[in-house]
This record gives structure tokens, C-alpha cells and sequence, in this order.
């Protein structure tokens, strides 16, 4: 029976007829859990994510899922909420679980516990965040060019004063994105003022602590570019809240054009990062690496572009402002 169901083997016309019957009177189904144990592989991909709640990820996930589908993978979904233990965690239970590949947005631990687990030989991709997994590709946006086209449009429309709410300051995204900021600055000849600089941590709350923080310490600025959108969303009720306009007392900008963005009041200007065809791309090449007969041959790191994305949340500098 086995042999006729798993396709193993030819089996004679007649033979395959009875068996066919007997399958369907029993109500026989493949033991996938005793397969995977003889083939070693679950078809299954697990998916590390730092915040489910975070509105950026859903078209990321979509992009993976459907990838996966496509091939006959599924997809198991872990909540990390940024901690390393819950990541390392999670990183043993799948190799119990024997999954077949890994994508991983932004873990937080450090080199030595995840070099620990290289040499299991499971697929590993990096999805959207750098980590420092040994030899793992990567799939990103090139985040600096980003925050550098953003800042770039607020110069242009004549403002000098920008405001910058970083993401944590322990992301290499975060570092990006304030290096895009300050190397725009730098291209337009105008000098960078740290007091214009507040750490966030890509929440609504961070960005509105920020204006606070600015107005409350009586800093002027007629612009602000946030780390992501939920940050330029609390930023400008921050500034609702203190009777300042947006955009003609002050403009914002953000960063990942969730869908949120376009029904924001005035709708957000910002970088658009094409997060679905990250997911599927990141999706792809771990289910390659998968099936390749070289597994070990290193993969090519892809780097996507944003798209600045104008709305009205961002406007000329009224005159006579600075």
C-alpha cells in the first residue's frame, strides 16, 4: 500500500484498483509526522518576527505565505517581542521540530549565542534586519538611501530645522536611517543640531514623547522625519495636541508606508518599502537553499529601493521661517 500511495513504485493496473478501493474504505492517510522522519524534511518554514502587532509586518508575512504555498510549504509564525531568551527559545524548539528553513527579522541576541546555532545546518535568511548570522543572505531595503531621500524632500521643500525620531538605539536599522538623515543634511550644507535628534523606539508613543520633548525644551523646527510611520502618527497628534498645523507649522514625514498612512489626517507623506516582495523574495531563496544540492553555496544578498511617497502631511516652508 505504501508503495502505491507514495507513488515509490510502479504497481500493476488491477492491483492499484484494489488498493485504491481499500484506501478510500479505510479512510487511510500518510503519517506525515512518520515521513518527515524518513525523508528529514516538514515542509515547513518558521518565521521569527520582532512584533506582530507592528502594522508594517502583515504584507511581509502575506509575501512569505504565499511564496511558501506556491511550493507546498506552510509557514509557523513566532512572536519574539524583541527578547533574546524568547529567541533563542524559539530557535531550539524549531530544531526539535525540525523545520526545514528559518527566516528571521532582526533578532536581538548576541554573536556568540547565535553562531551557536550555524552548525545545525539549518537554512537560515535575514529578512528586512541585518543580524550577524554566519553566512545567512539578506534580504533588505536599503535603508540609509531611505531616510536620505526623505530628508532630501523636506530640504527641498525649504526647510532647514528637521527634526529627526530615531528608531532603538540598538538597531543597525536605526543607525541607517540616522546616517541617510545626517548625509542628507551634510549634501545641503546645513549643520546638524543633536538637540534635533530623540531617541524613539518605532512606536506612536515614542514619536508623540518626542514633540514633547522638543517643544518642552523649546527647540525650533519646522519639520520632522520619524523613524517609522507609527512614530509619525504620534508625532502629529503630538502637535495637534500643542495647536501646531500640519503641514503648515510643521511637516512630517515617515518611513514603511503601512497601510494606515494614506487614512492618517492630512495622510502621511513617506518611504514606501515594497514589503511584499521582500517577504516572497526572502521566501524564495531560503526554499532554494532548501532544495539545493549545495546547500552550503552562499546565496547573494538582495537590497531593495523605498519610494518616496508624497502626501499631505509634508509642505513648503512658510516664509520667513528657519
Amino acid at each position: 500500500m505504501s508503495r502505491f500511495v507514495n507513488a515509490a513504485a510502479p504497481v500493476a493496473g488491477g492491483t492499484g484498483q484494489r488498493v485504491e478501493m481499500a484506501v478510500r474504505a479505510l479512510g487511510y492517510r500518510p503519517n506525515g509526522i512518520a515521513r518527515s522522519l524518513v525523508t528529514k524534511a516538514t515542509h515547513t518554514l518558521a518565521l521569527l518576527l520582532p512584533d506582530i502587532t507592528n502594522p508594517f509586518f502583515p504584507d511581509l508575512v502575506k509575501g512569505v505565505q504565499l511564496a511558501a504555498n506556491e511550493r507546498g510549504y506552510v509557514v509557523l509564525l513566532c512572536s519574539t517581542l524583541s527578547d533574546a531568551l524568547t529567541e533563542e527559545s524559539y530557535l531550539k524548539l524549531l530544531q526539535l521540530k525540525q523545520v526545514d528553513g528559518i527566516l528571521a527579522v532582526g533578532l536581538t541576541m548576541r554573536r556568540p549565542q547565535i553562531k551557536r546555532f550555524a552548525p545545525t545546518g539549518v537554512p537560515f535568511v535575514s529578512l528586512d534586519r541585518d543580524i550577524d548570522f554566519p553566512d545567512a543572505p539578506l534580504v533588505r531595503l536599503d535603508h540609509r538611501g531611505g531616510a536620505r531621500l526623505a530628508t532630501q524632500h523636506l530640504i527641498a521643500l525649504g526647510h532647514r530645522a528637521i527634526a529627526h525620531v530615531t528608531g532603538p538605539a540598538g538597531l543597525r536599522v536605526s543607525r541607517e536611517r540616522l546616517a541617510g538623515y545626517r548625509a542628507a543634511l551634510t549634501a545641503a550644507r546645513i549643520t546638524a543640531d543633536s538637540r534635533l535628534r530623540v531617541t524613539g523606539d518605532f512606536t506612536e508613543e515614542a514619536g508623540y514623547a518626542g514633540i514633547e520633548r522638543l517643544l518642552m525644551e523649546a527647540v525650533p523646527f519646522t519639520a520632522v522625519f520619524t523613524g517609522n510611520d507609527l512614530a509619525a502618527i504620534g508625532a502629529m497628534a503630538a502637535l495637534k495636541r500643542h495647536g501646531l498645523r500640519v503641514p503648515e507649522d510643521v511637516s512630517v514625514i515617515g518611513f514603511d508606508d503601512i497601510h494606515l498612512a494614506a487614512y492618517t489626517s492630512p495622510p502621511l507623506t513617506t518611504i514606501r518599502q515594497p514589503t511584499y516582495e521582500m517577504g516572497r523574495h526572502a521566501a524564495e531563496i531560503l526554499m532554494d537553499t532548501i532544495g539545493s544540492v549545495s546547500p552550503k553555496r552562499r546565496v547573494a544578498n538582495r537590497v531593495f529601493e523605498g519610494r518616496l511617497v508624497v502626501r499631505g502631511s509634508t509642505g513648503p516652508l512658510r516664509g520667513g521661517e528657519q
